[in-house]
């Protein structure tokens, strides 16, 4: 048994809560709404599963250093915006746990993947980043699911890995953090896509275009980062496109689906409710692909349907017409 500390209330760190709560681990959650620590702790609920109930292991506080204090591991699962503000206020807790990385996306600012965020910050913090296909919804339900954990340290990683792994969920390892990150943030804009091409009437033949053409992009700027290529086509990359661009539960699917049907970006995100890291990280994947001069026609007609206000249908029509190439 393991004293966890999560960091963020939201679905996903929530779910990964209750699994681990499930395992036989003290599990302490940070909050920074009452309202959310009250249902927590008072009604056994979680606002964003509403149907699971939570064991009793699990307890929810406003102060990280409640949350940390005393702890083996600790998982930040925060919006990638707030990764950096969130992790500066609570650094000061650390002692020795290491950090695992359960957020995908990117610093708009400086353009950083979010592990570089947290070197940056703390030097000597160790991290590991946890990425794959996993709604929220299923990992709550103990639905099988497998992901990929990625650590340059091979101890971190073996001890992780049993510590996580069960009969429903499975973790595999990998050293690639750059792939892992890159893999689990780029994939957001795919999904985003595939809900735009949804809602304007497009078929499984297109879509199943977007994400092997997607994949593609990823791989190009990724490869041009450092990351490997093989990364892209396990967990973190093809795994997480199929659910992601595929799946009713995706919210970056969903807000495709929106913003096809002729929605503005907030009206988009007040109807979701939820972080939407497509939207929050397709700014920061168009300069990537110009900082590294990476073709990504995906992506670039995406930040022109976002804020170039190109016409979704005609956007189609762009990626199709372009200039014909060997695959």
């Amino acid at each position: 048994m393991k004293n966890i500390a999560i960091i963020g209330s939201g679905s996903w760190g929530m779910a990964l809560a209750i699994y681990l709560a499930r395992q036989g681990n003290k599990v302490n959650v940070w909050s920074y709404l009452q309202e959310e620590a009250d249902l927590i702790n008072k009604n056994r609920q979680c606002k964003f599963l509403p149907n699971v109930k939570l064991p009793e292991n699990i307890s929810c506080f406003l102060e990280y250093k409640e949350v940390i204090r005393d702890s083996d591991l600790i998982l930040h699962v925060t919006p990638s915006k707030f990764v950096r503000s969130t992790f500066t206020t609570y650094k000061k807790y650390i002692t020795k746990q290491p950090i695992i990385l359960c957020t995908k996306g990117f610093e708009l600012e400086t353009l950083y993947t979010l592990d570089e965020v947290l070197k940056e910050e703390k030097k000597d913090v160790t991290i590991a980043v946890l990425s794959g296909p996993s709604h929220a919804e299923e990992v709550a339900i103990d639905i099988p699911t497998a992901l990929v954990l990625a650590c340059e340290n091979q101890k971190l990683l073996e001890t992780v890995q049993k510590l996580f792994s069960s009969e429903t969920l499975r973790i595999y390892t990998s050293e690639d953090i750059k792939g892992v990150e890159l893999g689990g943030g780029l994939k957001n804009i795919i999904a985003f896509c595939s809900g735009i091409a949804t809602s304007i009437g497009l078929g499984d033949n297109s879509i199943a275009a977007l994400i092997t053409r997607g994949l593609a992009e990823i791989a190009r700027l990724g490869c041009k980062m450092g990351a490997k290529l093989e990364t892209f086509y396990g967990l973190t990359g093809i795994g997480d496109l199929i659910v992601t661009c595929l799946s009713e539960h995706s919210r970056n699917r969903k807000a495709g689906k929106l913003i096809g049907m002729g929605k503005s970006i907030e009206e988009t995100k007040q109807e979701v409710g939820m972080t939407i890291e497509s939207i929050d990280n397709i700014e920061v994947a168009y300069k990537l692909a110009q900082k590294y001069k990476v073709d990504m026609p995906i992506v670039e007609t995406t930040y022109d349907i976002l804020y170039n206000n190109l016409n979704p249908k005609q956007a189609v029509n762009n990626l199709m017409l372009r200039e014909l190439k060997s695959e």
